[in-house]
C-alpha cells in the first residue's frame, strides 16, 4: 500500500509495519486524516503517519492460529 492511499485502513483491519517487523501484527483501531491509530501486538497503541510510513495489510490466509480467546479470523492482540 502506498504511503498515500489509505482508504482501506479502517477499524478493525490488521495491518503490518514493514519498517518495523518486530512490533508484530497490529489492529487498526482508528483513522482520521493522515494519521491510523494501531494496536500492535508487541509495542501496543502507536499513532503512524501514513505519509511517512506506509503500512501492509496482512493477508488474512496468513493471521495466527487462534490464541488466548481470539479467532483465526480475529486473534487476540495482547
Amino acid at each position: 500500500m502506498s504511503a498515500a492511499d489509505t482508504s482501506a485502513l479502517v477499524p478493525g483491519v490488521f495491518v503490518r509495519n514493514p519498517a518495523a517487523p518486530e512490533w508484530g501484527l497490529g489492529q487498526v483501531q482508528s483513522a482520521v486524516g493522515g494519521r491510523v491509530t494501531v494496536n500492535f501486538e508487541h509495542a501496543g497503541k502507536q499513532v503512524i503517519r501514513t505519509e511517512v510510513v506506509a503500512l501492509d495489510i496482512a493477508d488474512p490466509d496468513a493471521l495466527p492460529e487462534a490464541h488466548e480467546g481470539g479467532t483465526a479470523a480475529q486473534p487476540r492482540l495482547k
